[in-house]
């Protein structure tokens, strides 16, 4: 990891913590805030560890990790440019939850709490985007959930793609290209399903055209067929 570096209050106007804000607003964000660049596979703050600060990604991908009993370690979430992380430990039981860790180069940024919840107070709408960001991320748990209990596994498999596209997707002349670095293993776990099994429908959807992969980066060719799958995997 390299020394702090300046951040822009440009630079802020893409994050989710700061969506609405005027200019003068996100100056002062700026003013208190502390960014770094982290190198591939840097680790940003591990799972119990005690909750000080509050994060940002402006660049790069940040991959969530829990860890259980036995020391296996599982994706739960991805964080592209713009997305807060880390945060909510802070008004819960003030211990990170999860391991964070970059994925590739990246840069992120960060207050402290009581800087956190100085602008808070002084700019009510971070304080409503908290609400939002929050009330997004269960809603998505909810939906994970109901996948899980109710779908097979295509269906779920079809929504985890979409999932990813919609949060980290750019149209290329071959479709729709997912930034993440996409292991079959990771969309594995998100999915609840086996590696053998995520492997063996990939190859069957690239073989018919719907999505292709390389070097660890999935493009999705037909999106409409995947969400078809996604409603019924019979399609």
């Amino acid at each position: 990891m390299s020394a702090a570096i300046a951040i822009s209050a440009q630079a802020l106007a893409c994050v989710d913590l700061f969506t609405g804000l005027p200019p003068a607003a996100l100056a002062e964000a700026a003013v208190c805030a502390q960014g770094r660049r982290l190198a591939r596979e840097s680790r940003i703050f591990g799972q119990g560890e005690g909750a000080q600060r509050a994060h940002a990604l402006l660049d790069g991908s940040v991959g969530i990790f829990q860890s259980g009993s036995d020391g296996a370690q599982v994706i739960v979430r991805f964080i592209g440019p713009g997305e807060t992380f880390g945060t909510i430990a802070l008004f819960t039981d003030r211990r990170y939850p999860a391991e964070a860790r970059a994925l590739t180069d990246a840069l992120e940024v960060s207050w402290s709490e009581e800087q956190l919840l100085g602008l808070m107070s002084r700019h009510a709408a971070i304080a409503m985007n908290v609400i939002r960001i929050i009330g997004k991320r269960l809603q998505e748990v909810q939906e994970r959930v109901r996948e899980l209990s109710t779908q097979r596994v295509e269906q779920r498999i079809a929504h985890a793609v979409l999932r990813l596209a919609r949060q980290a997707g750019h149209d290329t002349v071959d479709g729709t290209a997912i930034e993440f670095p996409l292991r079959r293993k990771d969309l594995a776990e998100i999915s609840g399903t086996t590696l053998h099994t995520v492997s063996r429908i990939l190859t069957a959807w690239e073989k018919a055209g719907l999505l292709a992969s390389d070097h660890r980066r999935l493009t999705i060719r037909s999106p409409m067929q995947i969400q078809r799958i996604a409603r019924d995997p019979a399609s």
